[in-house]
């Protein structure tokens, strides 16, 4: 996904409501099982690629496995906000698609209901995808969804700027605030990231907490104290502009197209967007670690494909077979060419990266990458909320690094 998983308060609340509910939810769909030697001629899809270019190059995925499997697709797309209330709305009247498209972090809370089905039951292979993308699609030891392709974020710099200040990539901490620090003159900053109190802003400091051995169980840790007194002080010292504090992803890459941001935090999907402007020269490294040596973790980004319990055992079969479609090697890296995001497939990557250097850095954090749901399961939304609160906190001043995320983890 190009932006990390949205799911509110309610929402979250709601799904938990339905977690004792499984029995009333596995007979979604049709209200008869059928013979698995039915002959299945349609599969409904639902998905939120709502959005060109990402909806045509889905639905040309959706449309190629179809006509392979003899199947004609019907599908729906709908608005990402919408995807988890409508989701429940359907268990509830047992009118879910055959085949459902969810952002990683949703999978777990919504397998916790019952409304989906393991691939195991279908044969479906889960052999050479990275450990981190079938994390995102497990749960409870149980893989119920397969993501295609996957995004993760890093660091990307302008050439020119860099170059005409003598400042090489950094690697480090430190190399950050001083190369952030030479950067930043006039209106120019020398790094932009998101900070705002949403899921993004959680998102965006994973790689920082995550690589210098933060814990998202528990936060306030001399791990994660480090990871945010570090974003604190790039902010107080002026290297990033305290805007941070509300900006978005895409406002992050206005930033940087505009020349005001020498270096920015940001992922594979804003590519497009940074090509069309010739004269921008730019290269993508990984966040630094504190220390060298130190291995750097990012979060795992992404939609898996999932079959959900409709009851119907045949077209439920031609369900999975569609999802193993889609994640076809050639299907793979099809869609993540296209739509510039990365195999899910640690045995695609050296010659995906080969063919588009330009993602090499972010293929090659996919083999490292976690899943945000890993450790807390359908307990991460909550724990996410304490981070970005955490990270407000400090970055207004209104408390130590220390303090905000002790503060936050009491909550």
């Amino acid at each position: 996904m190009k932006s990390p998983q949205r799911t509110s308060r309610p929402l979250a609340l709601a799904v938990a409501a339905l977690v004792g509910l499984p029995l009333a939810l596995s007979g979604c769909g049709s209200s008869t099982a059928a013979s698995s030697s039915e002959t299945v001629t349609e599969l409904s899809v639902m998905d939120y690629y709502n959005n060109e270019p990402d909806k045509s190059f889905i639905g040309d995925a959706l449309t190629k496995c179809g006509t392979q499997l003899g199947v004609t697709v019907k599908r729906e797309t709908v608005p990402g906000k919408s995807l988890i209330s409508k989701v429940l709305q359907q268990s509830s009247s047992k009118t879910l698609p055959d085949v459902l498209m969810l952002d990683n972090p949703d999978l777990q809370q919504i397998a916790a209901t019952g409304a989906l089905a393991p691939l195991a039951d279908f044969k479906v292979s889960t052999e050479n995808f990275a450990e981190g993308v079938l994390s995102a699609g497990t749960y409870k030891d149980k893989v119920y969804g397969l993501a295609p392709t996957v995004n993760t974020i890093a660091l990307f710099y302008n050439k020119d700027i860099l170059a005409k200040a003598g400042v090489t990539p950094p690697t480090t901490w430190d190399e950050l605030k001083d190369a952030s620090a030479k950067l930043t003159a006039g209106d120019q900053y020398g790094l932009a990231f998101n900070a705002n109190p949403t899921y993004e802003g959680t998102w965006q400091f994973l790689p920082v907490m995550w690589s210098n051995g933060g814990d998202e169980k528990k936060i306030d840790t001399k791990e994660t104290e480090q990871a945010l007194q570090l974003w604190t002080d790039l902010v107080k010292s002026g290297s990033v502009s305290s805007s941070a504090l509300n900006w978005t992803q895409a406002d992050v890459k206005d930033q940087f197209l505009a020349g005001k941001a020498a270096m920015m935090v940001n992922g594979p999907w804003q590519i497009p967007a940074l090509d069309k402007q010739p004269t921008l020269q730019y290269g993508v490294v990984k966040i630094p670690v504190r220390e060298a040596g130190q291995t750097s973790v990012a979060p795992l980004g992404g939609e898996v494909w999932t079959v959900p319990q409709t009851g119907n055992k045949a077209r439920q079969a031609k369900a999975a077979e569609m999802v193993a479609c889609l994640n076809s090697d050639e299907n793979q890296l099809a869609m993540a060419t296209a739509r510039n995001t990365i195999p899910s497939k640690t045995t695609l990557s050296d010659k995906f990266a080969s063919d588009n250097p330009k993602l090499a850095t972010f293929t090659e954090l996919i083999k490292t990458a976690r899943a945000r749901t890993g450790q807390l399961g359908e307990e991460w939304p909550a724990q996410a909320t304490k981070i970005y609160t955490a990270i407000q906190t400090s970055l207004t001043g209104n408390a130590s690094p220390a303090d905000a995320l002790k503060q936050a983890q009491g909550q």
